[in-house]
């Protein structure tokens, strides 16, 4: 007989009583901020709510925050906690508006939300952390770089009255530095791993079993594969005789890395040969190619007949010469008459045995019949494939509709080649389809690897290894959520996909093994802990000064998703978003900074912004800069004196001063150093530039008019055709005024308050000023 826990916040009945998330609960509570280990389908999440449970009991009038890397996982998570507890849940994400968004932060206790979402509400100041007792930062391996769970640890730490982290993964990375980096980002002090040997999570565990299912490339792709293989080794003795690479043995990372050695010599000289030039167009070239022989070696000649499609749009040299030449061309004829004859990929004819076999002649499987009978939402078997590419999501999901087998397929939002991307709306529906048996099989690429929930897959087919243990594991982990599970890996034989499965296979050894290294576990807790204190010795001996003393930066919505805005709020400056006509930061009247990261200003000299934005910029500005940001300015394909005459320019022509900085750490302190200097002294009122200066005198009249209480455009038209003139305009009367179609009472009179009351700013704010 199940048992049940039993807390004044957690519903009756509703979590069962196991033992080692008791455990790890009061692990949690008693040891600090933790990030804990486990595969999916163990209770992390229970874990979280029980933790949360007892927070939001000890810590009266507080908030949890419940952070997921994807609007699906924070929505997820919301009915989680509203199925288990008794307090007020919701979700936030940027599909809900703001207000909406203010509203549901003060009236719930338990908060799901997007980080990237947060963040952008914190920096705008619509709400605080400082009554939050619990942060859990889902999908916690997210916790590297630039990513918003790193400043919203960190200001967390900072503003909260009460702070407890915890952080859930089921794969936090082999890599023992990106380890570090996630618990030093996280704060966290302890880790705790649980497995599927553990004794006490054995019961409650269902096994998945792993079955390597291995085929043999056909003759006619080793025959298109032995041409591509040709076009390389012909570039690839290129490059070697230029000096570019030592071997012809070679795998993308060196030509990756060889690329940017030729770029860094590019931008070194003053006036780069054109063998550079050549060598960088070889390179890409090889890169195009090394694409082409994974996709006929682990995909087929579909997938690669349409990267070739692809290509044939591009204009660049590399693209050019590729399609030109004889050996890649030789393997693009044989590839269309493959496909014409219908040869495919061995891959393409084993996956659809293997679903068709799963399914049975009535779509169910011996075991389900056996085994699942009485079951009512298990009566027939569930299916995912996972593939890299949606060409090859495409491929398959034809061939299952010629053998009548039902099939989704899930993808993204993005657009790509025509298609459109999927809408959160249309995901949500598939996934719907999907449980309630309308489709067999879900056909997925990577974007159902975490945040979707899928609880009752049986089948797990991946068309291909991937060398990442992250994306083995998560892939894994969509099934044995409710029974058993079994996954089929499709290998071919010599080629990439068996480096790849022996990556994935040592990587995750390796995480394994240095997850309970107690020297790394050690070093890992003395990081996290000094700097927690660090954070708490700043929050007590510096005092934050008061808003008003604040430097004051106007930042553009549209910066709203660089990080610049984050560093400035984390240096003391009081910052405003707000839209802006002109420039992405204004810090007075007179100055107003144009950010270009240094990819971006090379852009904006193709397509030819960069002019354009200066003239607008010294047009409205009298005193306007350019932050060109970031130190691979010349490593792009454009020649360097292209962009140094540019750099002229915009200098000397615009009179407009280009200022360099590192990065977004850097481009913020510039801004703050450049705010400080022009607010010295006596504190004035900016005036933001929402809307360019009209240039014409026809543009200037309707602007003055339309800055009239309640004229619109076309009020403002009407006035100005009626009246002829501004001043007619101006000194009309009420009753004249609404000679005018379109003009009340109500507006004329307010028009007219406007135009004939004193200027009293100067006395209202000393007024203002006495109050407080």
């Amino acid at each position: 007989m199940a048992h049940y826990i039993d807390h004044p916040l957690i519903k009756s009945d509703s979590i069962e009583a196991r033992l080692y998330q008791q455990v790890l609960a009061a692990d949690v509570l008693k040891k600090g901020n933790t990030m804990i280990v486990a595969p999916t389908a163990l209770g992390k999440t229970i874990v979280a709510t029980l933790v949360a449970a007892d927070r939001l009991d000890k810590v009266k009038n507080s908030k949890i925050l419940v952070l997921a890397p994807s609007k699906p996982l924070a929505i997820q998570h919301e009915s989680t906690f509203k199925e288990f507890l008794t307090v007020p849940c919701s979700s936030i994400t940027g599909a809900v508006k703001t207000d909406e968004r203010v509203k549901r932060w003060e009236e719930s206790q338990i908060i799901c939300a997007t980080p990237q979402t947060v963040e952008s509400d914190l920096l705008k100041g619509r709400y605080s952390l400082k009554d939050v007792s619990l942060v859990v930062f889902d999908e916690c391996h997210h916790g590297v770089g630039s990513y918003s769970y790193v400043y919203l640890a960190s200001r967390y730490v900072k503003e909260s009255k009460f702070n407890l982290i915890l952080g859930l993964t089921a794969s936090p990375g082999s890599d023992k530095e990106k380890i570090k980096e996630v618990c030093d980002n996280l704060y966290v002090q302890n880790i705790v791993v649980k497995t599927e040997e553990d004794y006490d999570v054995r019961p409650y565990f269902n096994p998945v079993a792993i079955d390597w299912v291995r085929v043999k490339m056909s003759s006619e792709l080793e025959k298109i594969k032995k041409h591509v293989d040709k076009a390389l080794k012909v570039r690839l003795k290129g490059l070697k005789n230029m000096g570019i690479i030592r071997t012809v043995s070679v795998n993308k990372t060196d030509i990756l890395r060889a690329r940017g050695r030729v770029q860094s010599a590019i931008a070194r000289t003053v006036n780069p040969k054109k063998e550079c030039f050549q060598a960088i167009s070889i390179l890409s070239a090889v890169i195009n190619i090394q694409h082409s022989q994974e996709l006929i070696e682990t995909q087929g000649v579909v997938t690669f007949n349409k990267y070739v499609a692809r290509l044939r749009k591009k204009k660049t040299k590399a693209a050019k010469s590729l399609i030109q030449d004889p050996n890649f061309g030789k393997a693009i004829y044989l590839a269309r008459e493959a496909e014409k004859h219908g040869l495919e990929h061995p891959k393409l004819k084993k996956v659809t045995d293997i679903i068709k076999k799963e399914l049975g002649q009535n779509g169910q499987t011996k075991l389900q019949s056996e085994r699942y009978v009485k079951d009512a939402d298990q009566k027939s078997s569930k299916i995912m494939v996972f593939t890299q590419y949606r060409d090859s999501l495409e491929m398959i999901h034809q061939k299952l509709e010629k053998e009548g087998i039902k099939s989704a397929k899930f993808f993204g939002q993005a657009s790509r080649d025509g298609e459109k991307g999927l809408t959160q709306k249309e995901q949500k529906e598939i996934i719907k389809a999907f449980k309630i048996g309308e489709y067999d099989v879900l056909l997925s690429t990577s974007v159902a690897e975490e945040g979707i929930d899928i609880p009752a897959v049986d089948l797990v087919i991946l068309y291909e290894p991937v060398p990442s243990e992250v994306r083995m594991i998560q892939r894994r982990g969509r099934t044995g959520r409710k029974r058993s599970g079994r996954v089929k890996v499709l290998i071919t034989n010599g080629t990439r996909d068996e480096g790849y499965y022996w990556a994935s296979i040592n990587k995750e050894r390796r995480m394994k093994r240095q997850l309970i290294d107690p020297e790394v576990l050690e070093e890992l807790n003395s990081n996290a802990i000094e700097r927690m204190e660090n954070e708490k010795r700043v929050k007590v001996l510096d005092p934050a000064p008061k808003k008003e003393e604040l430097p004051v930066v106007f930042a553009d919505t549209r910066e709203g998703n660089s990080k610049v805005i984050r560093h400035l709020s984390e240096m003391e400056i009081d910052v405003k978003v707000q839209a802006m006509a002109v420039g992405d930061y204004q810090v007075s009247d007179e100055v107003v900074i144009e950010r270009k990261t240094a990819k971006d200003f090379v852009d904006s000299i193709v397509d030819k912004r960069l002019f354009k934005q200066a003239r607008s910029l010294m047009e409205e500005f009298k005193r306007p800069l350019i932050i060109l940001e970031g130190d691979d300015l010349y490593n792009g394909m454009i020649n360097p004196n292209a962009i140094r005459g540019s750099i002229a320019s915009i200098a000397l022509d615009f009179g407009i001063s280009i200022i360099p900085t590192r990065n977004a750490q850097d481009t913020a302190a510039m801004i703050k150093r450049i705010a400080i200097r022009e607010q010295s002294g006596e504190k004035t009122p900016i005036q933001i530039r929402t809307d360019k200066k009209p240039v014409n005198l026809w543009e200037q009249q309707l602007f003055i008019i339309e800055s009239l209480p309640n004229i619109g455009p076309v009020n403002a038209k009407n006035l100005l055709e009626h009246f002829g003139t501004v001043a007619n305009i101006i000194n009309a009367s009420e009753s004249q005024l609404q000679e005018v179609e379109g003009i009340g009472k109500k507006t004329a009179a307010n028009i007219r308050k406007v135009v004939d009351s004193k200027y009293l700013y100067f006395q209202n704010e000393i007024k203002e000023k006495k109050l407080l």
